[in-house]
């Protein structure tokens, strides 16, 4: 069964993931950009019941934070957990399989091997 663990900068929440990803990739959006504070967000959906978070998150709409040190955690909606990929313990764990709102990418950026282009 895989397993996923995670958290914040600060350590005050932890998340266990259970299960296999939905779907896995890279957005280049506008929010997702400004929210990071990064060119491109990386994320993973997984169903909210594979999911357990210890410690208390603060939300601004659908997207969870950690109050205590600000780091971007998820994001919950239309019944899945949208994962930042950014928060996991271990690095190589997910790799993304296509990319979203690429008219908003970096054209410096080299290209992604992706399974979907």
């Amino acid at each position: 069964m895989p397993h996923y663990a995670g958290g914040c900068l600060c350590g005050a929440v932890r998340i266990e993931i259970t299960a296999a990803p939905l779907r896995v990739g890279i957005c280049h959006c506008l929010d997702c950009r400004k929210r990071q504070g990064a060119i491109f967000h990386t994320f993973a959906v997984f169903s909210p019941d594979a999911v357990a978070v210890a410690g208390e998150t603060r939300a601004f709409g659908t997207r969870h934070f950690c109050p205590t040190c600000g780091s971007p955690l998820f994001d919950r909606w239309d019944g899945e957990l949208e994962l930042h990929v950014g928060c996991l313990d271990a690095p190589n764990q997910l790799k993304p399989e296509y990319e979203c709102w690429v008219i908003r990418r970096e054209d410096w950026l080299p290209p992604f091997e992706l399974s979907n282009h």
